[in-house]
């Protein structure tokens, strides 16, 4: 049995350490409030936003003038729109500009050519909603200002599980992977925040599916929020609309606007009709608004599709190029150097990647990003009704982590004996110790593998692909059997690869709840393709599907979307 070493307390517990969670901490810890941020990896280069960002929707009132509904409009036309409760998102635009001045008075610089300045993801002749900044060094920066303001921060501690009591939250069960010997730690908290990043290794890897961690986002990062809340009870949304994003073929890398292009087809002609040249302040949006083109024109043989920098003056290459170190792609920037690649002279292929929970699929929040159950507060891309990417994670950090500050003097921190002795946590900690107990067996990587088989074959995202009721129903029942191989034969000899099997059973989870999900949603909407349903109801225009479980039960629910 793996032992009990460290038994903490503290008021909020933020849960993942990427760009949502260091800046609940700072914003928490303003508030008043004793902060713990237990991080999987290492806070100064971890998650999505490990190496680099380069966009930042945000709303400035000097640039688009006194009313946010003027970039509402335009996030409703944009790629993050899916799913939203507009609420959310008014709240997250009103909070932009002074997360946006924060991160620049701390070394961020937001401010290109001394000037707020919006380039790229834009349409011609329409406000641009995208802050071009300089992020490469985001996470030093808010892991300085996070440890400046007084949070404690974990490293290479990884949350396992909620612990949930009758007033609601109640704090985690962690594991501390900093050795080759894992051990339990156990932290009581008043409040928790689940900041634990998007959902990748879902499905097989849409460009390389040998490699199972080359991914456009980080690939540590496997849906552990939403499975950690359904365990508990909370409710989730939107899991069965499939999202997925598109970036440079192979090396399968984001980052569309960073490129200074036009997207064409193989014989020259422009992908889409927004750009014809190429525009520094606009990008060439067709790969947000159509980006079922990169599968679509492979399927019927009119592909590839290629980002042409032919026309692309030099400075513009050049700012392209320091953009990109900017975004995180330094290895792409390497390696076309490494290989003679010059982008104003050859066309570099993009392709969609593969299926993500991201953003607009995971826990459902209110205004205050506060989930179903009292205390648990959720910001980033584990959130189910509201994204915006980085500017989401950011801003919704600092609202959820303020917020949580405000209401741990209304909750009863746990006593250190009752949380070692609740019965769930002892079940889990027997659960998670029985694998590392074991001293031969299978692989977490098989695992992993049967969870993306299972998960691309009968519950694929379009839109060349199709699911229906008997797809989704084989598919359950794989997912269940798989299960029950994995538990009875999963060896886990020491803490790295107990890590990797603990996110192979939140994919697990995750994956059942998609296919439930999808199973409810008797129609074909954007990605979410059903051969046995193929209309889109619009009925559910405005709709918006729930999931949680309560005393072992399923619970699928419609509630409209908020509108106001």
């Amino acid at each position: 049995m793996i032992a009990i070493t460290k038994n903490l307390e503290t008021d909020v517990l933020i849960v993942g350490g990427g760009i949502a969670g260091l800046n609940a901490a700072i914003a928490a810890r303003e508030g008043g409030a004793e902060v713990i941020v237990a991080e999987k990896a290492n806070t100064l280069r971890s998650g999505s936003g490990a190496t680099g960002n380069d966009h930042f929707l945000c709303y400035i009132p000097e640039k688009h003038g006194p009313d946010p509904h003027v970039v509402l409009n335009e996030i409703r036309n944009s790629m993050v729109w899916q799913g939203q409760d507009v609420p959310l998102t008014m709240r997250f635009l009103e909070e932009s500009f002074s997360v946006v001045q924060r991160w620049h008075s701390w070394g961020i610089n937001m401010r290109l050519f001394n000037d707020w300045t919006f380039l790229g993801h834009a349409f011609p002749g329409r406000p641009r909603i995208f802050l071009k900044f300089e992020g490469q060094n985001q996470k030093p920066i808010l892991t300085r200002e996070a440890k400046k303001a007084g949070a404690k921060i974990l490293n290479h501690h990884v949350v396992l599980d909620l612990i949930k009591n009758d007033t609601g939250i109640a704090g985690a069960l962690a594991m501390d992977v900093s050795g080759k010997e894992p051990t339990f730690t156990i932290i009581r908290a008043k409040c928790v925040m689940l900041a634990a990043g998007c959902g990748n290794r879902l499905y097989t890897s849409a460009n390389t599916p040998g490699s199972m961690f080359n991914t456009g986002l980080c690939p540590s990062c496997t849906a552990a929020a939403p499975a950690q809340a359904w365990r508990i009870g909370a409710t989730l949304v939107n899991m069965e609309t499939p999202v997925r994003v598109a970036g440079s073929k192979y090396f399968t890398r984001c980052g569309k606007a960073t490129w200074i292009g036009v997207y064409r087809y193989p014989d020259g002609r422009p992908l889409g009709p927004f750009v014809t040249k190429p525009t520094r302040e606009l990008g060439d949006i067709t790969g947000d608004i159509w980006n079922l083109a990169f599968t679509e024109l492979m399927q019927n043989g009119n592909g590839p599709v290629y980002m042409d920098c032919s026309q692309t003056s030099k400075e513009d290459l050049t700012f392209m190029r320091s953009a990109m170190a900017s975004e995180g792609l330094t290895s792409l920037v390497n390696y076309m150097d490494e290989h003679g690649i010059d982008p104003s002279k050859s066309g570099v292929e993009f392709a969609q990647l593969e299926t993500q929970l991201m953003g607009c699929n995971g826990i459902q929040i209110d205004i205050n990003g506060e989930s179903s159950i009292p205390g648990l507060y959720a910001a980033g891309d584990c959130t189910g009704n509201f994204r915006a990417d980085i500017a989401g994670a950011a801003v919704y950090g600092w609202i959820g982590g303020r917020h949580a500050a405000t209401q741990v003097h209304n909750r009863v921190l746990m006593s250190a004996e009752r949380a070692e002795n609740d019965s769930w946590v002892k079940n889990r900690i027997a659960y998670y110790s029985s694998f590392y107990d074991r001293k031969e067996g299978a692989g977490w990587i098989e695992a992993n593998k049967g969870v993306q088989q299972i998960m691309s074959d009968y519950a694929p995202a379009g839109p060349t692909k199709v699911r229906s009721e008997s797809l989704l129903r084989a598919g359950l029942d794989y997912l269940a059997k798989l299960r029950t191989y994995t538990e009875a034969e999963l060896s886990a000899p020491d803490a790295h690869t107990l890590m990797r099997s603990v996110e192979v059973f939140d994919l697990m989870d995750c994956a059942a709840i998609v296919m439930r999900a999808a199973r409810e949603r008797k129609e074909t909407r954007g990605l979410h393709r059903r051969s046995d349903y193929t209309f889109t109801n619009p009925l559910l225009n405005d709709k918006l599907q729930t999931i949680r479980q309560e005393n072992g039960e399923v619970i699928s629910e419609w509630r409209t979307r908020l509108e106001a």
